[in-house]
């Protein structure tokens, strides 16, 4: 797969404007997919926020194996990062990302406090690459907020606070990736999981990539979804997964696009099992 070359024009406004407000916050919250947790990684954010504290958090977990994301948190925290793990059905994550929060500014709140400030007030950015479970997060944490405001003093217009506790205040900012992907594999392993939008390449090369991997690491999961053989080459793997889903064309041959984009949707919706593409050591 050649270099892929992805960044329209609103991902460099995004950039400008998170430079603009990071001044504005105390933590920097970057979201990655638990299950590319290195791939999913904007190279941009450690120099944008370098003199922020971070909280990187492991999103996704649930379609993740878990070994590998326990491993992840390790190098993680190893990197001076804090990190937490979570998923779009965990229902308590707003109180959960409160008191990380107040754990990581602990610092600053006795500070204020011994100043006489009774309401020490932490404010967040949260950050990361398309299709890595923001919104859903950010939703998570507006459910029953007292107040979600677009426009605050000093802040780009059209960008979102939502006020998660009372004294938490987390800025939403669009996903966004990086100008260029300089390894091959980084950028298939992000298609794989949709944060490359899949008109950038054809699906059916990039689903049998994706056997192939499954192949190689996961070696029983495609035989045990689709009910095929274990060891066939991807091409025929992906003609059986379109003869067992009983996907035809006219004419009667196999529709080999129609397996594929089946095998890519529910392989991003978990229905393979809990599948994490990239190890530590790796």
């Amino acid at each position: 797969m050649e270099n892929i070359q992805w960044y329209p024009g609103h991902m460099t406004k995004t950039r400008r404007m998170m430079q603009a407000n990071i001044s504005l916050v105390d933590i920097v919250i970057e979201l990655l997919d638990a299950r590319l947790p290195y791939s999913s990684k904007n190279p941009d954010i450690d120099e944008l926020a370098q003199h922020k504290r971070r909280l990187v958090v492991l999103n996704k977990a649930d379609l993740a194996d878990p070994s590998i994301t326990r491993e992840w948190e390790v190098f993680y925290r190893a990197q001076g990062f804090v990190t937490m793990t979570t998923n779009a059905h965990e229902k308590k994550i707003a109180s959960r990302l409160d008191e990380t929060a107040r754990r990581i500014m602990q610092e600053k709140i006795q500070r204020e406090k011994q100043r006489g400030r009774q309401q020490v007030i932490i404010r967040a950015m949260v950050v990361g690459i398309p299709n890595v479970g923001k919104s859903t997060f950010i939703n998570q944490l507006a459910k029953g907020s007292p107040t979600t405001t677009g426009d605050r003093p000093g802040v780009t217009r059209g960008k979102q606070w939502v006020n998660v506790k009372k004294g938490f205040d987390v800025l939403d900012t669009p996903g966004v990736l990086w100008p260029k992907f300089e390894d091959v594999v980084v950028g298939q392993r992000l298609a794989f999981t949709g944060a490359i939008t899949d008109h950038i390449l054809d699906s059916v090369t990039l689903s049998e990539k994706l056997i192939a991997w499954l192949m190689e690491n996961y070696p029983k999961v495609l035989a045990t979804r689709y009910k095929v053989e274990e060891n066939l080459p991807p091409n025929e793997m992906l003609e059986a997964i379109g003869i067992a889903r009983s996907f035809k064309i006219k004419g009667g041959a196999v529709d080999i696009e129609r397996a594929a984009n089946t095998l890519l949707d529910e392989f991003r919706g978990g229905k393979l099992g809990r599948i994490t593409l990239e190890t530590v050591e790796s």
